[in-house]
C-alpha cells in the first residue's frame, strides 16, 4: 500500500452538518470521519499530504452508536471516530 493509499483509507470523508460548518467558519476547523484506530499523528499527515495544507491542531472523539429498533429486533448503530482539524490562519479546504 502506497503512502497515498494509506492516507485515503485513513480520512474516510468530511462530517457536513451545521455545527462543523460553523466550526469552520469560526476557527478554521474541519471535521473528519476516521478509523477508530487512527490516531492524532497519522490523520495530520492525513491532511497535510491530501489537502497540501498546515495542521496545527488535532482533536479526536468516539462517537458511540445508538440503540435503534426495527419491530422486535434491537440493535447499535456503528461507533465511528470523529477527528476535528484545525488548520494554520488563512488556508482552506474546499469541500463541497
Amino acid at each position: 500500500m502506497t503512502d497515498l493509499d494509506r492516507c485515503y483509507h485513513i480520512i474516510k470523508k468530511p462530517v457536513i452538518t451545521e455545527k462543523a460548518t460553523d466550526d469552520g467558519a469560526t476557527r478554521n476547523a474541519y471535521h473528519f470521519r476516521v478509523p477508530v484506530d487512527a490516531n492524532k499523528v497519522e490523520i495530520r499527515h492525513a491532511v497535510e499530504k491530501l489537502f497540501d495544507v498546515k495542521v496545527t491542531g488535532v482533536n479526536t472523539l468516539v462517537v458511540s452508536g445508538k440503540w435503534r429498533r426495527r419491530g422486535y429486533t434491537r440493535g447499535r448503530t456503528q461507533t465511528w471516530k470523529k477527528a476535528m482539524v484545525t488548520l494554520a490562519e488563512g488556508q482552506t479546504i474546499d469541500i463541497l
